[in-house]
């Protein structure tokens, strides 16, 4: 695995090319007669200048969030700083990687939703203003989703919301034991956006679904484990890691896909192990009360009902009960509109394309820069101080009609979306090898395999990629959740 990292690296670099060139506003030179450039944002007064560092170092070129102090959320002052430079760099012969981090203790927690609410509550004026930001922001995310150099997001911290959209779609996702990842729109009276339809449907069994409802948080290797990331690093390592990287030098002959096999075994170079002091985030008998709340429902009554089934079972365990109990309660503070539009979202999401998903996200968002609640949300739990508990335009529910629902998925909008090639827009994650197996691999495996004992299966994981750590553990949890023994002394039976 090393020898294969290190063949492509330069032995000596170019004394031009050792320079480190730091700066906040570098001159987009391919934008100067590249017509493709045309439509790219260009910074307005009043931007930041100092909102969004890019770097180049060797071959590897960074995007460091700047705003510490606000966590990093994301707003238009960095999104049009970094769209453009994202393709000024995928037509660079020099560019090889692209890392994106954040200064401070968040890569980003969210997008900056206070500035959208008070522009909204300014009238038709400020919310067309607060659109345009969301189709800025997703055009940006779905350059990341689509792009054609390997992309590398460092998830030391705090991920949220729009960082969430930074980082999800891309092929290498690096957690650390400092990343918290969550989407808490339904809090604020929003829907999970920044591609979520498209990502949290793609999860396993319905803990994508669960997130999205509750806005609970992941933290650490339960990142990795989900599947939210592709790899677990010690956030000490990630300095040397893109160093690493910045040393890497590919030929004009070696494919993209190769060009990610390389990268991958780099980022594996620096694991440690697993941590050991980091319990998994949902136990064995509250993953699978998850899967019973929340997958194969159509509506929120459903889930409800489901809920309080579980919640008032006599045999389900203790921690069952109170988890139901909890969960309820949680959902029952949210938006009924973002409740209602969200579970519809994702249950579209699942058939979505990458493109679709940006495109009819923009749709709902438009529609949630309109509706009371996005406004309501943001200003009680983060304008007004002290926070206080939303008054939602409709208390319940039922008072959700579900014409008011589909009103949220009117094709009334078609966002422009730049693209870097002439594929088609894929249905999956093309690159999905990076992360660990998902429930679905396994399960296709072990009915195909009927005779292979619980060895069996997870030493074929382990041998397919090639000993990547974590493999044995995610494997193992879902064999012991979704498997009883057959009635053959070997194999299982899935349940």
């Amino acid at each position: 695995m090393l020898l294969r990292s290190t063949c492509f690296r330069t032995a000596q670099p170019l004394s031009w090319l050792s320079r480190t060139r730091p700066s906040a506003i570098m001159p987009l030179r391919a934008r100067i007669n590249n017509p493709s450039f045309s439509d790219m944002p260009s910074e307005q007064p009043g931007d930041e200048p100092n909102d969004v560092l890019f770097n180049s170092h060797y071959g590897v070129r960074t995007i460091e969030l700047n705003r510490p102090k606000k966590l990093n959320s994301l707003n238009g002052s960095m999104a049009r700083k970094i769209l453009p430079r994202l393709k000024e760099w995928e037509k660079s012969q020099l560019a090889n990687v692209i890392v994106l981090k954040g200064n401070g203790r968040a890569l980003c927690a969210g997008g900056d939703v206070a500035a959208l609410a008070k522009d909204n509550q300014s009238g038709p004026e400020g919310q067309q203003r607060s659109k345009d930001y969301f189709a800025l922001e997703y055009k940006l995310d779905h350059t990341i989703a689509t792009y054609s150099k390997p992309y590398v997001a460092f998830m030391d911290g705090i991920t949220m919301g729009g960082g969430v959209g930074l980082s999800v779609h891309a092929p290498f996702r690096i957690a650390t034991e400092n990343t918290v990842f969550a989407m808490p729109e339904t809090t604020i009276g929003f829907f999970p956006d920044v591609g979520a339809s498209f990502f949290l449907p793609r999860m396993d069994g319905a803990v994508g679904t669960y997130l999205a409802l509750t806005s609970e948080q992941i933290k650490g290797v339960n990142a990795f484990l989900s599947g939210i990331a592709t790899h677990y690093l010690h956030s000490s390592s990630l300095p040397d890691l893109e160093a690493r990287l910045a040393e890497l030098n590919f030929g004009d002959d070696v494919s993209y896909d190769t060009r990610l096999r390389i990268i991958n075994d780099t980022i594996e170079e620096f694991t440690t192990g697993m941590p050991h002091d980091a319990p998994p985030h949902f136990s064995t008998n509250v993953r699978i009360a998850i899967d019973y709340c929340f997958q194969n429902v159509h509506n929120i009554d459903q889930i409800m009902e489901a809920l309080v089934a579980t919640e008032e079972r006599e045999d389900s365990p203790p921690e069952v009960n109170k988890w139901a109990a909890k969960t309820r309660e949680t959902i029952s503070q949210r938006s009924p509109t973002s409740v209602k539009v969200a579970l519809a979202q994702l249950r579209r999401g699942a058939q979505w394309n990458i493109a679709q998903t940006f495109q009819n996200e923009h749709n709902i968002a438009s529609k949630f820069m309109e509706h009371p609640d996005f406004v309501e949300g943001v200003s009680a739990r983060l304008i007004r101080k002290p926070a206080q508990t939303p008054q939602w335009s409709k208390t319940s529910f039922d008072d959700v009609s579900e014409a008011e629902v589909n009103s949220f998925f009117a094709d009334e909008l078609k966002l422009q979306l730049p693209t870097a090639s002439d594929e088609a827009p894929y249905t999956d994650y093309p690159y999905a090898w990076t992360a660990l197996p998902r429930e679905a691999e396994i399960e296709s495996f072990v009915k195909s395999n009927p005779k292979y004992d619980m060895n069996g299966v997870v030493e074929h994981f382990i041998r397919l990629k090639r000993g990547k750590m974590g493999v044995r553990e995610k494997v193992e949890e879902v064999l012991n959740r979704r498997t009883a023994p057959a009635n053959s002394k070997r194999g299982f039976t899935w349940l």
